[in-house]
């Protein structure tokens, strides 16, 4: 049989690593767009201010990874005649740089300033429509050619940005897992290593040994080695985990909860987080791992109920429109190593919230 992995070309990290950006940029060409999200130029403008041989233009991106401003960007990257597209920001700024790099045939860099979900390293961007609904997901040949990943920026943000990335990341090992399993196909349509295997199992463990430390020192704006092993977990290892490794139920059932309302507010790690742990029940994971990973997520101030996710007293219909949508066609969920079906779906829910509220009390009276 023939595994596949992927990785992006190079991946630095830790504190102050801005001031490397233009050296990793200059090895990949001598005129670079940059699309940085306007919240943080004023955080990363020094990184354009030295001295280099590397000449930048900078774009503001406007906010949404849409065709629209794809396009707009890379008029920008032909005008100044960029050999390299860097982006600079959340998510959606950095797969606006990926997009358009894909556009124009050109090496792309990327600086997060979050650690919030594993999507910086992936060959994979998320395209919008202009008023900011899911329009469909592109696929790219490659992964960046460069992510760049400074600990001082990661710590300056919110410390719920970090949590959430720790929530998206508590998935990785659980769904490559069931991968690995069932035969199933990661992201490349063929199956995963060991070496992704390995690292998907590393990410979990780095979470349980330094989640809540990390939580810690975020929230009092320090970058602490704890810190930069969660920065790691949640971008890298939780990047290749889920895009070598395979996805499985944590992540259709976030799918599925996005179809309620009250769930909008909560952010896609917080949700995914509540996934795995319905994840654990339908596929009937060991008593002790269930308690290990509640534990972990009470740790860190994760969501361990519905209610916790805005759902709160859900209907029977309501779960049923979530689970339906998680095992749609085509769903990661048929990943899972046992038969699944939208009512398998509703019950792990149940036993998810039950489990869930049932250790709420013990956990107050701590």
């Amino acid at each position: 049989m023939i595994s596949t992995s992927l990785f992006p070309s190079r991946y630095v990290q830790g504190e102050g690593a801005l001031s490397l950006l233009l050296a990793e940029v200059a090895r990949l060409g001598k005129q670079a767009l940059a699309i940085v999200d306007p919240v943080v130029r004023p955080q990363v403008a020094g990184a354009f201010a030295q001295a280099s041989e590397v000449a930048v233009t900078i774009e503001n991106f406007r906010g949404e990874c849409c065709d629209a401003e794809i396009e707009r960007q890379a008029t920008a990257a032909r005008a100044c005649g960029a050999a390299v597209i860097i982006g600079i920001g959340g998510g959606k700024a950095l797969d606006t740089a990926k997009s358009v790099g894909h556009a124009l045939g050109k090496p792309v860099v990327i600086v997060p300033s979050l650690a919030s979900t594993d999507a910086p390293c992936s060959a994979l961007a998320v395209i919008y429509t202009q008023e900011g609904a899911f329009d469909r997901y592109l696929v790219l040949p490659r992964n960046p050619d460069v992510v760049l990943v400074d600990t001082n920026l990661i710590a300056a943000a919110p410390v719920r940005f970090l949590v959430s990335g720790m929530g998206d990341a508590l998935s990785t090992w659980f769904e490559a897992e069931d991968c690995r399993t069932s035969g199933a196909a990661n992201m490349t349509g063929r199956l995963g290593s060991m070496t992704a295997f390995a690292l998907a199992r590393l990410c979990y463990d780095t979470l349980l040994a330094h989640g809540a430390e990390a939580m810690q020192d975020c929230a009092d704006h320090k970058v602490t080695d704890a810190l930069e092993k969660i920065v790691e977990a949640n971008t890298l290892l939780s990047g290749l985990g889920f895009e070598s490794g395979g996805l499985s139920g944590a992540h259709a059932v976030h799918n599925g909860l996005t179809a309620l309302a009250p769930t909008h507010r909560f952010w896609h790690g917080e949700k995914v987080a509540f996934g795995t742990q319905t994840l654990l029940m339908l596929t009937g994971r060991p008593a002790g791992v269930v308690a290990e990973v509640y534990g972990f997520c009470e740790s860190v101030g994760l969501p361990t109920t519905l209610a916790d996710i805005g759902l709160n007293a859900p209907s029977d219909a309501d779960l049923l429109k979530v689970a339906e949508l998680a095992c749609a066609p085509g769903e990661t969920i048929f990943n899972v190593p046992v038969q699944v079906t939208p009512q398998a779906v509703v019950a792990a829910m149940k036993a998810a919230d039950s489990y869930g509220h049932g250790r709420k009390p013990t956990r107050h009276a701590a």
